[in-house]
């Protein structure tokens, strides 16, 4: 232990032993942020009418409401197909946006990229009332287009700062050596640029199915009636009464979340090369 304690932990020759507050307080920030889950997920198999933890009788009866429910199933269909559409136009859109402020050499580029990432800057609840009001005008409040589109203003800037960095780390004579061979330049960025930033463009896609998938504020305006969330119908349900469905919801929720992550990281590892 004491050997591991002075040994360097990076190439500054700072040792584990000098980071150990840093350790510790990861070590604090993990628990805090793990402790809910851990609340959540046997509360889901309780029996009581209640939320209860811990359960006195385990029992997996609101896992058989939630899936017998015609109005949680659409509510969860919803949720997928929104998500799943938001996550095709942000991450296409997003990857243009991010190679296009990269590769253009004209002023003001910095202030276009903060323009790019205003919808992180705003609170939600006022992008959930413009876009209330401005789909009344449109007719398409509470339609699946709605929603795609208030979902895609959010992940947008999560799609640009992600394939943002891993651009900065590439180096673009090797496109522009394709375009010196002949090649249009749609051509060289799909075949030469795209393969090598994919991992970053796969985790931007991730980080868009999740925005979608887990955002309530702007659902509570835009969604309803044959279109209602997941998270819009949780939340009312939270609000109206305590009914225990949301726990098994959630933990199910956490499971899509935590593969899907994983799913992500080993395409990352396979990709990599080695040596």
């Amino acid at each position: 232990m004491l050997r591991w304690l002075r040994s360097p932990a990076t190439e500054t020759q700072v040792t584990h032993g000098r980071r150990l507050w840093l350790y510790a307080l990861s070590a604090v920030i993990m628990v805090l942020l793990v402790t809910p889950t851990l609340i959540v997920v046997p509360m889901s198999f309780s029996d009581s009418q209640y939320l209860e933890f811990p359960p006195t009788v385990w029992s997996t009866r609101w896992y058989g409401h939630y899936f017998g429910s015609s109005e949680w199933m659409l509510a969860t269909r919803t949720s997928f197909k929104v998500a799943f559409l938001t996550m095709l136009t942000a991450t296409p859109v997003g990857v243009l946006a991010a190679y296009g402020l990269h590769a253009s050499g004209v002023r003001f580029v910095r202030l276009a990229f903060v323009l790019m990432l205003t919808p992180m800057m705003v609170p939600v609840v006022l992008v959930a009332i413009g876009a209330f009001y401005a789909y009344v005008r449109l007719n398409i409040l509470y339609t699946v287009t709605g929603l795609v589109l208030a979902h895609t203003v959010l992940a947008l800037p999560l799609v640009v700062i992600v394939t943002g960095a891993a651009l900065k780390g590439y180096d673009m004579a090797q496109e522009r050596a394709a375009r010196g061979l002949g090649a249009p330049r749609w051509k060289a960025f799909l075949t030469v640029t795209l393969p090598q930033i994919r991992f970053a463009v796969v985790t931007g896609a991730l980080l868009a199915f999740l925005t979608s998938f887990d955002e309530v504020v702007v659902a509570m305006f835009v969604s309803g009636g044959d279109n209602p969330t997941l998270t819009r119908n949780m939340f009312n349900a939270l609000r109206d009464q305590i009914d225990p469905t949301i726990a098994s919801i959630s933990t199910i929720m956490i499971l899509v979340t935590t593969l899907m992550m994983v799913l992500v990281q080993l395409f990352g590892q396979r990709r990599r090369p080695s040596g």
